[in-house]
């Protein structure tokens, strides 16, 4: 049971606190409610862009990373088509640099135009090496691209196309960062050795004399669900064949979300999984194959990755799979089967739990998607799923009329 206590500033900004008297340390998350389906269609890739240009300096920190270095402590952030997150690790006494640091960028973050040149380049150049030079670099646009017709999740986090960022202008790039960045769109845990009241009284101190701004509202249109199979076949400088069958699933907020968790580990959890051990193991017919789900805010995809042996035709693969999928569907799963899961599942909750910064994280993101308390029931919803819930959910979403199916073959 992780025990907090929570406090929303006159800002807006919500602040939430785990005491943990464990640890020396001390983990500051800041969660901003705002990813790449934020974004315009015409100008993609700014997330991302602000996760590096939030490190750029602001206006009493002209190097973000040399005051947390002295302070002995690391700093990161990630973004993803949802959320863009800070966090800091460092030593307690220390927490109020961390503080400083992220109300000095919440407040005034140094953004001109050589600012914001410099980050460009950073940005392209990951996206011409993570996505245009890397074999199946593409292949999260392919798969978004085909999945999904009027969502914004149909680009992924670092961009549609690099000349978004290109050519971004400095007036589009301080609107977005205007229009998010506010203590009334964040999310603030501590997770470490300090009293609920001394961490309240610090963010005070820090974040409360910054005033809220307008938060720019999201109306973005929803998917229609898919109602016929999409086959795609595509050849790139990529050394192996691989196969990908892309399902639409339920969002987060849904019940069906924790049992497409549980079937993704059933299917690919591992050395015991049904797809090691039949389709790996006993046929050989791929030498990787993987299950997992997207696990977005609004509806998610259910994905199966697999790259088949050379003397293996692609279609004799995809029929071994479906044939997984069909006794999913059929309920051919026994009770041990199952609990086996379910105890895997509940570990690595426990296990995440131990770490400070994985509960700020996770603390933070259940108050983003409305109930914070989920954080101390996700081993209940996991253990609440039963065999009729895996066969009703994979009748529900293992479909041909649900499935994009997407080849990528070798250059001849």
């Amino acid at each position: 049971m992780i025990e907090y206590e929570r406090k929303v500033l006159n800002n807006g900004l919500r602040v939430i606190v785990h005491e943990d008297k464990s640890t020396p340390l001390v983990a500051v998350n800041l969660l901003y409610n705002v990813g790449s389906k934020y974004e315009d269609p015409q100008k993609t890739g700014f997330a991302h862009l602000f996760e590096h240009l939030m490190f750029s300096g602001s206006q009493n920190v002209p190097d973000f990373d040399e005051p947390i270095q002295k302070a002995g402590g690391e700093s990161n952030a990630f973004t993803n088509s949802d959320i863009t997150n800070f966090y800091e690790i460092l030593p307690v006494e220390n927490i109020e640099t961390a503080l400083w640091l992220e109300s000095d960028r919440m407040r005034s973050l140094v953004c001109g135009k050589k600012e914001l040149k410099i980050q460009q380049k950073v940005v392209i150049e990951e996206f011409k090496e993570t996505t245009l030079n890397l074999p199946y670099g593409d292949v999260w646009h392919t798969i978004s691209g085909n999945a999904y017709k009027k969502h914004p999740y149909r680009w992924p986090t670092i961009g549609l196309i690099p000349e978004h960022i290109e050519k971004a202008r400095l007036e589009d790039v301080l609107e977005f960062y205007n229009s998010y960045y506010l203590p009334n769109n964040a999310i603030l845990t501590i997770s470490g050795n300090i009293e609920p009241d001394r961490a309240f009284e610090l963010v005070e101190k820090w974040f409360g004399r910054i005033p809220a701004g307008e938060v720019k509202s999201s109306n973005w249109e929803q998917e229609e669900p898919q109602r016929q199979h999409i086959k795609l076949e595509t050849r790139s400088d990529v050394p192996l064949r691989s196969l990908y069958l892309n399902f639409h699933m339920s969002d987060r907020y849904h019940n069906d979300f924790y049992v497409c968790d549980v079937i993704s580990d059933i299917l690919s959890g591992g050395r015991s999984s049904r797809f090691y051990q039949h389709l790996l193991k006993d046929q050989e017919l791929f030498s990787y194959i993987d299950a997992y789900i997207t696990g977005t805010v609004e509806p998610g995809l259910f994905l199966i990755e697999a790259k088949p042996h050379d003397k293996i035709e692609i279609e004799e693969g995809i029929q071994a799979i479906w044939k997984e999928l069909n006794a999913l569907k059929n309920g051919e799963i026994e009770e041990q089967e199952l609990e086996k899961v379910q105890n895997k599942i509940e570990s690595s909750l426990v296990f995440s739990e131990v770490n400070n910064l994985n509960k700020a994280i996770n603390i933070a993101y259940f108050e983003m998607i409305g109930d914070v308390s989920l954080i101390n029931k996700q081993s209940e919803l996991y253990r609440n799923v039963s065999i009729n819930d895996i066969r009703k959910v994979a009748q529900k979403i293992f479909t041909l009329d649900n499935c994009t199916e997407i080849i990528y073959l070798p250059k001849e």
